[in-house]
């Protein structure tokens, strides 16, 4: 079984040089490259990033959204390390249930958060 999480965008090669450096902690890169599509690819078993050309431009709030833990406490860094490559912060830092996160969005609008979640909570393989 394999995910793909499919992001339209105006401009699939800007996208791609964002997204690449923002994943870059988690070691994506280029996969499958053949227009309207062009895939981000992380290691097994994460999900593939499939970045999907359209022409028109983002109107509304995703309905669905990505939430990134790069395994670091410090979420400001990490807000002003995306910032750096062309996010935008959304929302201050948020808490619920131990979790703290702060929504941003890529250089297209599309929101994403930024997460670390609770000491407590052990990852699952």
């Amino acid at each position: 079984m394999q995910i793909v999480v499919t992001l339209d965008c105006v401009d699939t090669e800007a996208q791609a040089g964002f997204w690449l450096a923002a994943l870059a902690p988690l070691e994506y890169r280029r996969g499958f490259d053949g227009p309207p599509y062009l895939s981000l690819v992380g290691p097994a078993p994460a999900p593939t990033l499939l970045l999907q050309q359209v022409p028109e431009s983002k109107q509304v709030k995703n309905r669905m959204h990505l939430d990134l833990d790069f395994g670091t406490e410090d979420l400001d860094t990490e807000i002003e390390r995306l910032q750096q490559l062309g996010a935008q912060r959304i929302s201050r830092e948020q808490s619920e249930h131990g979790f703290r996160w702060i929504v941003v969005a890529d250089p297209e609008g599309n929101e994403f958060c930024v997460f670390v979640p609770p000491t407590s909570v052990v990852p699952q393989a």
